[in-house]
C-alpha cells in the first residue's frame, strides 16, 4: 500500500479564523517538506482559478454559499517546481488539473511542455509530475474564460455537453503532450443523444430548444486550429504520468488509445465501481505504461487522527471525532447552505476517524493492500503544526501496523 498526501490550500475561514495567502502557502511548504521527510510518496495539490468569493456575485454562482477562497494554487506547474527545489524525494501530482479553462487544451499541453523540459534538464532527476486533469468542478472557472454554452440548447443540456467537450480537450491535450502535429480536422465532432440524458422529458425539451427531431444534435468543435505542434517538444516524457480525472468509462478507456492514462479517483466512490475500473483498466490501460497496478488509480480520504500521548486511547477517539464532525459539517454548509447530517454521516464513512489503531483497523478493512491513498491532513484545518503532527503520526504510528498487517496476511 502506498500513502501519498491531498492538500487543498483553501483559504477558508475554521473557528472564525482565516489566514492570509502568505501564511496558507508558508504552511503548505512546512507541510510537504515534512512530508518528503517523512517518506510520503506523493504530494498532490489542488488546482483552482478566480475567487470563489467574487463568483458569488454572478448571474448563476456555482457555490453562493461559500466563505473564503476553494484553492490558492492556480499553477501546478509553478507550484512543483518548487516543491521539487525544496525536497529530495517528495512526487507532485495536480488534483486537478482544469485543461478546459484559461485557453483550453492546446495552452494547457504547451504549460506541462514547458515544465518538463526545465524539470529534465538534470539527468539524474527522476520524480514526476503525475498530471491529473480535467474539465474543471465549478463551472465559473470555465466561464469567466470563455467556455459556456453557445445556445439555449447548450445551456439546457450542459451537463452532457460539458462531458463531450472533455473529450474533444483530452484528445488534443494528450496527443499534442505526445509530440504530435495536429489539426482540429484531425479530432472527432461529437453529438448529444438520448443515452445522454435521465429521461425523455430531459431530451425531448433539449431537442424543442433545438428546433431539431433527429435522433443526435451535432456539436460544433470548441476548438479550431490549423496544424500545430507544442513546444518545447524535445523532453522526457517519463517525467509526466496522466492520471484522467473523470468517472466516464468509455472516456478512461478512449484516452489510453494515445498514451498510459491513470485514473484519479475519490473516496466516496461505490466499491463496485473501483473493482470494475480495476478489472476494465486492465484490459485497457496503454501498453507502454506496463500491465495496470492498483496504485494506478489514487484515492483521496479524509484523515482525522489523534494520537496525543498524554489521552488515554478513548479520550484520542473522541477528539478525533469531533474534529471530523467540525470540519465535515463546515465543508457541506458551504457547499449547499444548510447541514445536511446524512451528507455528513456519508463523508464520515468514507473517512478515517480516531486513534492510531482505529485508523489503521479501518484502512485494512477498506482498501486492497495495493492501493494508493492520497491521505487529506488539511481539510477545513488552519493548525499547521497539528496538521503536521497527524502526519508524523500516521507514518510512526499507523503506517507500521497496516504494513505489519499486511505482510502477515501475505505471509501467514
Amino acid at each position: 500500500m502506498k500513502f501519498d498526501l491531498f492538500f487543498s490550500i483553501s483559504q477558508t475561514p475554521v473557528a472564525g479564523f482565516t489566514p492570509d495567502e502568505a501564511t496558507m502557502f508558508r504552511n503548505f511548504f512546512a507541510q510537504v517538506e515534512a512530508a518528503d521527510a517523512l517518506g510520503y510518496g506523493t504530494a498532490w495539490v489542488a488546482e483552482s482559478h478566480y475567487s470563489s468569493e467574487a463568483q458569488k456575485s454572478h448571474r448563476k454562482p456555482v457555490i453562493p454559499h461559500w466563505e473564503g477562497e476553494v484553492g490558492l494554487n492556480g499553477d501546478i506547474c509553478q507550484l512543483a517546481t518548487r516543491v521539487f527545489a525544496r525536497t529530495k524525494r517528495i512526487e507532485v501530482g495536480s488534483a486537478v488539473m482544469n485543461i478546459v479553462c484559461n485557453g483550453g487544451p492546446l495552452a494547457q499541453a504547451e504549460r506541462v511542455a514547458t515544465f518538463a523540459a526545465y524539470h529534465g534538464l538534470n539527468p539524474e532527476e527522476q520524480r514526476r509530475l503525475h498530471l491529473g486533469f480535467s474539465a474543471g468542478r465549478f463551472d465559473f472557472m470555465n466561464r469567466v474564460t470563455g467556455v459556456d454554452a453557445r445556445s439555449p440548447w447548450e445551456e439546457a443540456a450542459w451537463p452532457a455537453v460539458k462531458g463531450k467537450l472533455f473529450w474533444e480537450a483530452a484528445e488534443i491535450f494528450l496527443r499534442l503532450l505526445e509530440g504530435e502535429t495536429l489539426a482540429s480536422s484531425d479530432i472527432p465532432e461529437y453529438g448529444i443523444t438520448r443515452a445522454d440524458f435521465r429521461t425523455d422529458e430531459e431530451w425531448n425539451r433539449v431537442r424543442d430548444l433545438a428546433g431539431a427531431r433527429g435522433d443526435a444534435l451535432p456539436l460544433p468543435r470548441r476548438w479550431t486550429f490549423e496544424a500545430t505542434k507544442v513546444i518545447p517538444c524535445d523532453w522526457r516524457r517519463e517525467l509526466v504520468q496522466p492520471v484522467i480525472g473523470s468517472h466516464d468509462p468509455k472516456l478512461q478507456d478512449y484516452v489510453n488509445r494515445f498514451s498510459p492514462v491513470q485514473v484519479f479517483n475519490l473516496s466516496i466512490t461505490k466499491p463496485e465501481i473501483i473493482e470494475e475500473t480495476h478489472r476494465r483498466m486492465a484490459a485497457t490501460y496503454h501498453p507502454d505504461g506496463g500491465p495496470w497496478r492498483r496504485d494506478h488509480m489514487p484515492r483521496t480520504v479524509f484523515v482525522f487522527l489523534n494520537a496525543d500521548p498524554a489521552k488515554s486511547p478513548e479520550v484520542q477517539r473522541a477528539a478525533a471525532q469531533e474534529q471530523a464532525r467540525a470540519a465535515l459539517s463546515a465543508y457541506w454548509k458551504a457547499l449547499d447552505g444548510t447541514l445536511d447530517p446524512k451528507k455528513v454521516e456519508g463523508a464520515a464513512d468514507n473517512a478515517l476517524i480516531g486513534n492510531p489503531e482505529d485508523v489503521a483497523k479501518q484502512i485494512l478493512e477498506r482498501f486492497h493492500p495495493d492501493d494508493r491513498l492520497m491521505l487529506w491532513f488539511d481539510f477545513f484545518d488552519h493548525d499547521n503544526a497539528r496538521v503536521i503532527r497527524g502526519m508524523e503520526a500516521f507514518m510512526a504510528e499507523v503506517a507500521p501496523k497496516v504494513r505489519a498487517a499486511i505482510s502477515q496476511a501475505a505471509h501467514p
